[in-house]
């Protein structure tokens, strides 16, 4: 399996290396297809934040299944650990799930429990991104997974646009995908209906779907 350790802001020590070298069996204990792990060390640099300056983010790649996980941390040890803790449970469910499917079992749809807002939420992987004005955020094109990010005035906040190739699937698949990757929702296109949608989570184990149409068609 291969694994690929890049720092963003930071520098990457050997001992970390070693280190990740050295946990990287948890993955492939549970998913001995695996191929490739991705480690991604970011550190924030406000002062007044130095309880979770570290930041690690995994991706664990097998096949077309890909598998996400992040914790931050006082420092990049622990931020791995708690990461690593996360992703294994995930792993576990990606397998526990295809051994469900073998055995005839049929997951629950979910119901549509109205439109809410989808909350904010990181790619599924970490893409670089080169900033630039709003109006080319706005107008630019972008490639299949790219992104772009500005900052709005001399206000914190920042804008991130990214192209989201979304591939047709069932509502369960979807779901399914959601929870690999750790967000709160996940954007595709309905097999059934052939509309842009989206899964997210509500309380609980309950989850919402709503889909995309234009007026003309209504």
């Amino acid at each position: 399996m291969e694994i690929v350790v890049t720092g963003r802001h930071t520098q990457i020590k050997q001992k970390f290396r070693d280190v990740v070298e050295s946990k990287m069996n948890r993955v492939t204990a549970i998913a001995p297809d695996a191929q490739r792990v991705q480690v991604v060390v970011s550190h924030e640099g406000n002062p007044r934040l130095a309880d979770t300056a570290m930041r690690v983010e995994l991706t664990a790649i097998a096949g077309k299944t890909v598998v996400r996980a992040e914790a931050s941390s006082i420092d990049d040890l622990s931020a791995l650990d708690l990461a690593l803790d996360k992703l294994t449970l995930r792993l576990r469910r990606t397998r526990d799930r295809r051994k469900d499917h073998r055995r005839g079992y049929e997951a629950v749809q979910p119901v549509d429990m109205g439109v809410v807002e989808p909350p904010v939420a990181e790619p599924e992987v970490e893409e670089e991104y080169s900033p630039q004005t709003a109006a080319q955020a706005v107008a630019g094109d972008l490639g299949p997974g790219e992104s772009v990010e500005v900052q709005v005035g001399d206000s914190p906040i920042v804008i991130r646009r990214k192209l989201h190739i979304a591939e047709p699937m069932t509502i369960d698949e979807a779901l399914y995908e959601m929870e690999l990757i750790g967000h709160d929702f996940f954007l595709f296109v309905n097999s059934e209906t052939h509309r842009p949608s989206v899964v997210y989570r509500r309380h609980g184990w309950s989850y919402g779907v709503f889909e995309i149409d234009s007026a003309k068609n209504l």
